[in-house]
């Protein structure tokens, strides 16, 4: 609840929604009961490796282990160096063909 000297409080969006699943939650059980999800994964997996994104992931883990020494580092240490360098480096291309695939999926789902 969101307070204020001058007037009651007024809920908060999270507190409105009650039980009733939001959009993206519908959207996600739909993609997994349907089959999509995994489809979608598999053609990123694909994408990925095509364009040598896994490669430049583990190369970049391959020389942060050897700098830290392999007993200094954990997943986690690994986990937060890729994860923003790995978001940023994945091609546009693969992200809109990911988008398309997605709102393809939304229209023949008609949701």
């Amino acid at each position: 609840m969101k307070h204020s000297v001058n007037r009651p409080p007024t809920p908060d969006g999270a507190e409105d929604q009650g039980n009733e699943p939001i959009l993206q939650e519908i959207i996600k059980i739909k993609l997994i009961e349907s089959g999509e999800k995994e489809r979608l994964m598999e053609m990123l997996r694909e994408r990925l490796i095509e364009c040598g994104w896994k490669d430049e992931m583990k190369a970049l883990c391959r020389a942060y282990v050897k700098k830290k020494g392999r007993n200094n580092v954990t997943v986690d240490d690994l986990v937060h160096l890729i994860t923003p360098k790995g978001r940023a480096s994945v091609r546009d291309s693969v992200k809109a063909e990911l988008l398309q695939r997605i709102r393809s999926f939304l229209t023949s789902a008609a949701l």
